[in-house]
């Protein structure tokens, strides 16, 4: 598959001549996306899918995000933003997805949260909200429009959301700009530093989303929770703040099952999309029958 022709002449417009094939890019599941040459510039190309903004996604938001990164040094720079095509264009870089042991091993594991940190405190606020109570109830809805059937655990996942959102207050809680999609892919090795990539669902949202889904997405164990959050604080970690974390841990598969579910009914991508949901509604139902869970989410409502 290649780029829409109306795509590539408008983007080169802007940065130059085609000069190569555009190399489709796998690993994603909502967009189209290519490694392409314009002029002397190397970039990723990125479309697009089809209703994505059927899952909260805002692209105005994404193009905000990528450079608020960029300017902080943890994203590459946005060579070009095409709204009427739903195509945002970074420069490529150099690397490989980072392993999963040496996210969770420092260095790595505390560069990350530096850079987290640095997004969450110093980024400009962003136009689109993120909060994954009132995203649940949106999925569902959204769901039942496209004529798909909510599968077991689907209104309970929500419900979940909101259980975990009303717990969950004070300063530390308030709306931050942040990632909110951290995958492994979305980190990037190159030779001198990580990369932080993949800002389409980026919002104004609480901050121990970003820590629990870091956490969940791979594979953290407490223990690395604990180091996380010194890392990411740089002080001494409390209750209250692994009880956060711990919690959004479950609140990150509430989001990634119900998106699963919403992609189901409108994507036209070829992707299992029924079997992504169910994967983390199991998951989802481990991390609440931890017998930690309670204490975690009665540390996380603590002052």
């Amino acid at each position: 598959m290649r780029p829409p022709p109306e795509v590539i002449d408008a983007v080169g417009q802007q940065l130059g001549d085609l000069r190569a094939e555009p190399v489709p890019l796998g690993g994603g599941i909502t967009n189209h996306n290519w490694r392409a040459r314009f002029g002397d510039t190397e970039v990723v190309l990125r479309v697009a899918g089809r209703q994505t903004d059927l899952l909260g996604i805002d692209r105005e938001t994404e193009r905000a995000a990528t450079e608020a990164a960029a300017a902080l040094g943890i994203s590459p720079a946005v060579m070009a933003f095409l709204p009427r095509y739903d195509c945002l264009v970074t420069r490529f870089v150099e690397g490989e997805p980072v392993g999963e042991q040496e996210l969770r091993d420092a260095p790595c594991l505390e560069t990350v949260a530096r850079e987290l940190r640095a997004f969450h405190d110093r980024a400009p606020a962003l136009q689109t909200p993120f909060a994954v109570d009132r995203l649940a109830h949106e999925y569902l809805d959204v769901a039942a429009g496209h004529g798909a059937r909510a599968p077991d655990g689907a209104h309970e996942a929500a419900a979940l959301a909101d259980r975990i959102a009303a717990a969950l207050a004070g300063p530390e809680h308030a709306p931050v700009p942040c990632h909110d999609d951290l995958l492994r892919a979305n980190f990037i090795r190159s030779p001198d530093r990580v990369w932080i990539v993949d800002w389409e669902y980026a919002g104004m949202g609480d901050r121990y989303f970003d820590l629990g889904n870091l956490s969940i997405n791979n594979g953290f164990s407490p223990d690395d929770d604990e180091r996380l959050l010194r890392a990411y604080w740089d002080e001494p970690v409390t209750a209250a703040r692994m009880g956060a974390l711990r919690v959004m841990r479950a609140m990150s598969d509430v989001r990634e099952a119900l998106w699963g579910v919403v992609q189901g009914a409108i994507s036209d991508l070829d992707f299992d999309y029924a079997g992504y949901a169910d994967e983390h509604f199991t998951r989802l139902r481990a991390s609440t029958a931890d017998p930690d869970f309670e204490r975690w989410l009665a540390d996380a409502a603590s002052p």
